[in-house]
Formats: structure tokens, C-alpha cells, sequence
């Protein structure tokens, strides 16, 4: 009985190792690279009490990214080296640049929302470890309605960096509507 269940299991850790020689690491850049994917279907969510919870739609966009050093995110909660290379060196954004861009008289001009100042992303690998990654990042955006609000299409622009300050392409997205406060 023992002898059946050897030649089994044997040939099962045969296969195993067989398959994971075949395994080879992908050979990424360490410049992060971003692809865009699509952005979700935005929903009009209703309002709710307190401050924020006006009516307002939520926008989510989706980027595939690859990275072959592994060096994307901060750490959570921030140290002082991340803060240090992010707000200290380069003030104007953190690790997730997001430009929203309004049609005006037919042509797109960027929209400064307050929000979008420095946007951060959690790290994705563990502390220490190094190779290459790759995945999808998702990023929701929200505009509120208001008395003073117009339905506005808009789309955007975004990018990344790394924790050595190397950036990623630029990518832009389709045109959504969404309700942007007149000026």
C-alpha cells in the first residue's frame, strides 16, 4: 500500500520541479511603466449626512504597471526617508500625479483640484525585498454635485514614480462627464 502511494507523489514533485525550472523572471525596466486600462463605469452616489457627503459621482481608474526593481509605494505609515524624498525634495506631487483635464471652448485645459496635490500609494512589496513586479493600480476620483456645478467632459493624465524618483510614461484616459464647479 505504501508502495503505490511513493510512485505518485513522486511523480507529482517530478512535475512540480520540472515546472518551476521553466520559471523565469520577467525583465522589466526599473523606470516604472503604465498602461491604461479603463475607467469604471462612474456612478452617481447619493448624499449622505455630514461634511463630504453631498451628492457626487466617483470616477475609477484603472492602470496596469510594471517596475523591475520593485521600488513603488510608501511606506504605511510614512517614515521620515519617505517624507524626506516626497514632500521635503519634491513638493509638487508623491508617488501618483493625476491631472484632470476639462474641454473648454474645444480644447483641454487643466482643471487644479486641491485634492490631487500629492496623492500617494501604499508600497506593494515587502520591506527589503527587490525584483520585479507587476500589476494593476486602481485610483478613484470624486467630483461633487452643487448648485454651481456643470456636467463638464473631462479626462486625465497620469503618471508614477518610484522610491528612487524614477518616473513612469504619461497616460491618458478616455472622456468622462462630470460635474465641475463654474468659474
Amino acid at each position: 500500500m505504501k508502495r503505490q502511494l511513493i510512485h505518485p507523489v513522486l511523480f507529482l514533485f517530478g512535475i512540480t520541479l520540472l515546472l518551476s525550472s521553466c520559471w523565469n523572471e520577467p525583465d522589466f525596466s526599473d523606470t516604472p511603466k503604465i498602461e491604461f486600462l479603463g475607467l469604471s463605469p462612474f456612478k452617481r452616489l447619493p448624499s449622505r449626512g455630514g461634511v463630504g457627503g453631498g451628492e457626487r459621482d466617483s470616477v475609477v481608474i484603472s492602470l496596469n504597471f510594471t517596475d523591475g526593481d520593485g521600488d513603488l509605494g510608501v511606506n504605511s505609515p510614512r517614515n521620515k526617508a519617505d517624507s524626506a524624498v516626497y514632500y521635503s525634495t519634491f513638493k509638487d506631487w508623491g508617488n501618483y500625479q493625476i491631472k484632470v483635464l476639462r474641454l473648454v471652448n474645444n480644447k483641454y485645459e487643466e482643471l487644479i483640484l486641491p485634492e490631487n496635490k500629492v496623492l500617494v500609494f501604499p508600497r506593494l512589496t515587502k520591506e527589503g525585498t527587490k525584483g520585479a513586479i507587476e500589476g494593476t493600480l486602481d485610483f478613484r476620483q470624486v467630483f461633487y454635485y452643487s448648485r454651481n456645478a456643470k456636467i463638464t467632459p473631462v479626462k486625465f493624465q497620469i503618471k508614477i514614480r518610484d522610491r528612487s524618483l524614477l518616473e513612469s510614461n504619461t497616460v491618458e484616459t478616455d472622456t468622462v462627464h462630470v460635474p465641475i464647479l463654474s468659474q
